[in-house]
């Protein structure tokens, strides 16, 4: 079972991810952050297979979660797919440069964030 970790301070937003997500073809548990800082808190204590994050999240924003993720050895590896509602061309060039492994932008076709898991569950890298 993969374990998905979704970063969205908004309770809709978290609720139509993880319906997004539950329909995969591979079982995933999903467990969700309100924050940036309760992602660090949790990031830890459990093993996770991906992290969505958003970027305009309260208190530690989704870049600085990504910049911290991939800064540390322990969850560098982890895959990380930005879903936020900033869609200019340079944001999505600071998402993908920190790290990020892919970018979507809201409101976003729940169909392409299941490909980009897939492709990445299977170790293929994605862009956009």
């Amino acid at each position: 079972m993969k374990r998905i970790l979704i970063v969205e301070d908004s309770a809709t937003m978290r609720s139509l991810i993880a319906a997004s997500l539950e329909e995969l073809v591979v079982p995933v548990k999903i467990v969700e952050a309100k924050s940036g800082f309760e992602a660090l808190r949790l990031l830890p204590r459990e093993t996770f297979d991906l992290v969505v994050t958003d970027i305009n999240l309260p208190d530690i924003n989704g870049l600085e979660l990504a910049s911290f993720m991939k800064s540390s050895d322990k969850h560098a590896s982890i895959p990380l797919v930005i879903v936020s509602t900033e869609g200019a061309e340079r944001d999505v060039e600071k998402g993908l440069g920190i790290g990020a492994d892919a970018y979507l932008v809201k409101p976003f076709d729940p169909e392409a964030l299941r490909q980009i898991v897939l492709d990445l569950f299977a170790g293929r890298s994605r862009e956009r």
